[in-house]
């Protein structure tokens, strides 16, 4: 079970800096165009893309991403609770 909890945990965390990235991204011009950063989007953007749609950029700023990463921390204690859970009842 530890195996498992690993594995997600390191999933958790990857997901997290591809995000860090792709904001990073739109400060230097043409990255996101290349194939790097066309992979970045298409795994990224869906997520975010959710929390655009219920908070819009406040002028030239984007608060959705770092209302995501919050987001996917709590969902990442979730899913830690949970597997606690699991094992305890194993």
């Amino acid at each position: 079970m530890q195996t498992i909890a690993n594995i997600i945990g390191m999933a958790f965390q990857i997901y997290f800096f591809l995000i860090i990235i792709y904001v990073l991204m739109s400060w230097i011009p043409g990255l996101r165009e290349s194939s790097f950063g066309a992979f970045v989007e298409k795994v990224v953007e869906p997520y975010l893309g959710i929390f655009r749609s219920i908070i819009p950029p406040l002028g030239m700023i984007d608060f959705s991403p770092i209302i995501a990463l919050l987001a996917l921390n709590l969902i990442q204690s979730g899913v830690y609770t949970v597997l606690n859970w699991i094992n305890a009842m194993l």
